[in-house]
């Protein structure tokens, strides 16, 4: 197993960490729905979610792509949860064929560092409840589920809000 690195993603890496973040979502059958089928969009769009926000990616020793994930704000077009203080945690995924090897731990972490830096006092997400993988990593890293925050899409789907304190 090679090391894994996490970096702000290139412009030039943006078409394929659309991709990257849509076929992680797709192979686990979130963007079955409706809902979910629109939300593939947004998926794709690597480039808006780094004019709104910090994009991020794990690579390998050889750059390979193999996850990424988005920090936001509060003022971001693309927070859908957080206030004042907080930051938010949004697309993570993990490349299919580098699941098993940390990379969605180890982007959390960077996501939980990079919001420490630019004094968020707490980083929150939400999640779908078939989620569970997600979820336990959340748990491990030291989440904790909010219920009081949870949300439904307009399609109706609950997104379930989890939070940490920095």
């Amino acid at each position: 197993m090679s090391d894994v690195y996490v970096r702000t993603a290139r412009p030039e890496e943006f078409s394929a960490v659309g991709e990257l973040t849509v076929t992680a979502y797709r192979v686990n059958g979130y963007l079955e729905q409706e809902d979910g089928r629109r939300y593939s969009r947004s998926l794709q769009d690597a480039a808006r979610r780094a004019e709104h926000g910090q994009l991020l990616v794990a690579v390998d020793g050889e750059g390979t792509l193999l996850g990424t994930a988005t920090l936001v704000g509060p003022d971001s077009a693309l927070a859908e949860m957080c206030v004042d203080g907080e930051a938010e945690l949004r697309m993570l995924a993990v490349a299919p064929h580098a699941r098993g090897r940390g990379v969605g731990e180890t982007l959390t972490t960077a996501v939980l560092d990079l919001a420490r830096e630019r004094g968020a006092t707490r980083v929150v997400l939400c999640t779908l409840a078939e989620m569970t993988r997600a979820h336990r990593l959340y748990e491990r890293l030291g989440f904790t589920r909010v219920p009081s925050r949870d949300w439904y899409t307009d399609a109706g789907r609950l997104l379930m809000a989890y939070t940490k304190d920095l």
